[in-house]
């Protein structure tokens, strides 16, 4: 059976054993117990969640680290995603965190705001930093300085039947990142399957459901709108910009070009829809190809790229590592964060677990992804359109509470017919008194 990143995220308990062993906050990682040497600095604790495949290549990259640096140990503590956060916080609170933990990058703000992680500065130099893709990089950084690693990311692309777009006399699908669809021809095409496809089924599906509404944000970015002002202390959102990109996404569903039930709040996954057979495209992260792959026999499908308007953009997805403030040996933790990036260890944790590098040098390289090799690199490309200004937005850390407001505004928006400028004028409120 494979397991998901959605089971993880979801709940589904794959990890249920070291749940019972660690328990809420039982897991004491950052004691002094531990370790070979007696106050158990060369020992480090690394606390994650994962997939099997992400289990697998975290568990082979500490083997290669330690076997590179003798005498060192890693332990490895594996928790649901639901429970992750809760331990770490109770451990922090409590003195015990572990040395290392990873977090995805709509978190990390958290931490790094309170103060609770190792600041890199002083081990990563301005070369080391240029090794990650831009964006990427900025995804770590809180007040100028890095307080993690980027260790991987996901992102979106548009994935189609080629049965429906051929009865619908679509020929032509964008095969490189500059020839992407704009809005209109994006629409045009929508349109053109609405006229093609029988009336049970729809054009497309958006992947904003269930706690995914920052994704509407990449229509923002690529209208050349802004959530945030220059400074992240208030909102910017009541702009042409931001009219553009919510009327546009408003009219997905007045206009019947995505199922009336897959808005933000929608139970049912973008994912799911496609795989059933009842839209024509659907927008989807790298992570939901092998669950595609292995629930698809019944059509063939194909991906491109995301839409464009100003520019080109896409969501930010993916994890970082991260040293906890108390780790025992600075150091050394700073030496595995290094090492768990190198292009070796990066491109084969991420060739495993079907996600994408955040390294410059793997940009472009044939990672050896064991599924739809072939459309892969779709995702790794798209990847690039993410700015640092973008990641800067969509990490700040007021976006914690922004974002359930976000959701609710959308929904009104999209299944209630909210007008567009009251919904602008709402999210703007909830930014402003978010950062200020």
């Amino acid at each position: 059976m494979t397991i998901s990143r959605r089971q993880i995220l979801g709940g589904a308990g794959f990890l249920a054993a070291a749940a019972a062993l660690n328990g809420c906050a039982g897991f004491s990682g950052g004691g002094n117990d531990s370790g070979g040497d007696g106050d158990g600095t060369d020992t480090l604790t690394f606390t994650t969640w994962g997939s099997a495949a992400e289990e697998e290549g975290f568990r082979k990259g500490i083997a290669a680290f330690e076997a590179a640096n003798s005498g060192t140990k890693v332990e490895l503590n594996l928790v649901p995603y639901e429970q992750i956060f809760t331990n770490i916080d109770a451990q922090l609170q409590a003195g015990t965190a572990p040395d290392l933990f990873r977090v995805d990058y709509g978190t990390i703000g958290a931490y790094s705001s309170q103060d609770q992680l190792l600041d890199l500065s002083g081990y990563f130099d301005t070369a080391a930093a240029e090794e990650f893709l831009p964006a990427m990089w900025q995804a770590v950084q809180f007040d100028g300085k890095p307080f993690g690693v980027p260790h991987q990311t996901d992102t979106s692309a548009l994935v189609y039947r080629t049965d429906l777009f051929e009865q619908a006399g679509i020929t032509s699908v964008p095969d490189t990142l500059d020839s992407a669809w704009t809005w209109d021809e994006f629409r045009q095409v929508a349109e053109q399957l609405r006229g093609s496809i029988p009336d049970d089924l729809y054009p497309f599906v958006y992947n904003w459901q269930l706690g995914g509404s920052t994704r509407w944000l990449s229509w923002l970015f690529q209208a050349g709108g802004r959530l945030f002002n220059d400074d992240l202390t208030g909102s910017a959102i009541e702009s042409d910009a931001g009219r553009k990109a919510l009327e546009f996404t408003q009219g997905f569903f007045t206009d019947g070009l995505v199922p009336p039930s897959s808005s933000v709040k929608s139970s049912t996954y973008a994912d799911d829809a496609f795989s059933a057979g009842t839209t024509a495209m659907a927008f989807v992260g790298n992570f939901v190809l092998p669950g595609l792959d292995e629930n698809i026999k019944d059509f063939e499908w194909g991906a491109t790229y995301l839409p464009r308007d100003e520019r080109g953009a896409c969501d930010l997805g993916g994890n970082a590592l991260v040293a906890t403030k108390s780790a025992r040996n600075p150091e050394l933790a700073a030496e595995f964060l290094k090492f768990m990036t190198q292009p070796e260890q990066m491109s084969d944790f991420c060739a495993r677990a079907m996600e994408l590098p955040t390294l410059n040098s793997l940009v472009g390289t044939e990672l050896d992804y064991q599924t739809r090799p072939d459309i892969a690199g779709i995702f790794v490309e798209q990847a690039t359109t993410l700015e640092p200004s973008d990641v800067e937005q969509l990490t700040a850390p007021a976006m914690a509470t922004i974002n359930p407001k976000l959701r609710d505004q959308l929904e009104a928006a999209f299944t209630q017919g909210q007008p567009v400028e009251e919904t602008l004028a709402n999210i703007a409120a909830a930014v402003d008194e978010a950062a200020g």
